[in-house]
């Protein structure tokens, strides 16, 4: 039994040192995949320089992996192009147009389009604000208040005044200026002059007019017309519809000089996005002749934006070029030559749409790119730090060597 004990015992520290430098074996070759050898910490070198080029490279490292950080989290773009599929809604305009030396009483704001669609002097979603000379605003509800109160207590209310002849079926009794206005207009008649009438005279406008001639005029509004080709402007003298004809009325305005200088503070087609450049946006025209017709041709490009939220908005983009010439008046009303003074957008709609997308970076491509600076300004750290160590070891060498003076 003590001799089967033994030969047990030995048996059994064999088998442990078998699998011992089993282990071994299977550890060393291991280390040969070790693409990382190091060194011992007493054949290390240490230097100024690499203290200053590890800084430097640390600090390069941070500001890289925040300006990566940031880039992951914004918002990207991606943009595409394909069919416009919308042709049946309407197409906002917006507009904010600055006219210097054109009163408001003289301008009028008209839109047309392809379809036979017609919007005469708008003034729903528009407003004219007088501007004096110097570009501050006129009070006008306190001037409106004052001539209202008087007026009131001397005029029967139930008056029916004349139209001077240019009473209709419809229209019987004109009471105010505007109203004998309008229904010249209707006749087809031009107005020379608004002394002529009692009710002009009551209301000063005919003195108002004269004394308007140095205001500025800011057209601000919206305009909803339908989403074909047409074209919208704004122009002097009141428009209104005879036999078909688009007409303005320049008769009473012929008096005064009309300069279309103009700025155009804004002009969008649809909602703003937040990759939209306007190109109009700012843009002034100052007119060095009298009369002046100013045509701006607009390229517009429906787009469909969606919001990182998934939120999708509709608007458009727009190129443009512009045009400019003089019009004789007495030659146009002759027929001689075509045009109206005036500001004239003139815009067509392309079928293609632009769909931009909001997206974010995936995690990966941040965790790719953190990888790719750490290891870049490493290696070159490291390239950076070799040069400069070989050099002044070699450097060094020639002083002792007595080569350097």
């Amino acid at each position: 039994q003590h001799y089967k004990s033994i030969t047990f015992i030995e048996a059994s520290l064999f088998n442990m040192a078998s699998v011992a430098s089993g282990g071994g074996s299977l550890l060393g070759s291991l280390k040969r995949f070790d693409a990382y050898p190091k060194t011992m910490e007493d054949f290390r070198i240490k230097t100024c320089g690499g203290a200053t080029i590890t800084i430097i490279s640390g600090a390069i490292m941070i500001a890289l992996f925040v300006a990566e950080l940031q880039f992951f989290l914004g918002v990207s773009i991606k943009e595409k192009l394909l069919m416009d599929t919308t042709r049946s809604e309407l197409l906002d305009i917006y507009l904010d147009v600055t006219f210097q030396h054109l009163p408001c009483d003289h301008i009028s704001v008209d839109a047309m389009d392809v379809s036979g669609g017609q919007q005469v002097d708008v003034d729903h979603d528009i407003k004219k604000r007088r501007l004096k000379a110097d570009g501050t605003r006129i009070n006008e509800e306190k001037v409106e208040e004052l001539g209202n109160s008087t007026v009131a207590l001397v005029l029967d209310p139930n008056r029916c005044e004349s139209c001077y002849g240019a009473e209709t079926a419809d229209t019987k009794c004109c009471n105010t200026c505007e109203e004998v206005r309008v229904a010249y207009r209707l006749r087809g008649w031009g107005l020379e002059s608004l002394a002529a009438f009692e009710q002009c005279k009551r209301e000063g406008l005919a003195k108002a007019l004269t004394d308007m001639k140095d205001e500025q005029c800011n057209v601000q509004g919206r305009l909803r017309v339908s989403k074909v080709s047409g074209n919208f402007h704004i122009s002097p003298g009141k428009s209104f519809q005879q036999s078909h004809a688009h007409v303005h009325d320049l008769k009473l305005l012929q008096q005064f000089p009309l300069n279309l200088t103009h700025t155009i503070n804004s002009l969008s087609f649809g909602e703003f996005v937040p990759t939209q450049t306007n190109p109009l946006d700012n843009h002034t025209f100052v007119a060095v002749e009298l009369n002046a017709m100013r045509q701006y041709y607009v390229q517009i490009v429906p787009m469909r934006y969606q919001k990182i939220n998934e939120e999708i908005v509709l608007s458009n983009q727009y190129s443009v070029t512009h045009h400019h010439k003089a019009i004789d008046l007495n030659k146009a009303a002759r027929g001689e030559q075509s045009g109206l003074p005036g500001m004239f957008v003139t815009y067509d709609i392309s079928p293609l749409m632009v769909e931009v997308i909001e997206h974010r970076r995936s995690f990966t491509h941040f965790l790719t790119g953190v990888c790719a600076i750490v290891g870049g300004v490493f290696t070159v750290a490291g390239i950076i730090d070799s040069f400069v160590y070989n050099s002044y070891r070699a450097f060094q060498k020639k002083l002792e060597l007595g080569k350097v003076n």
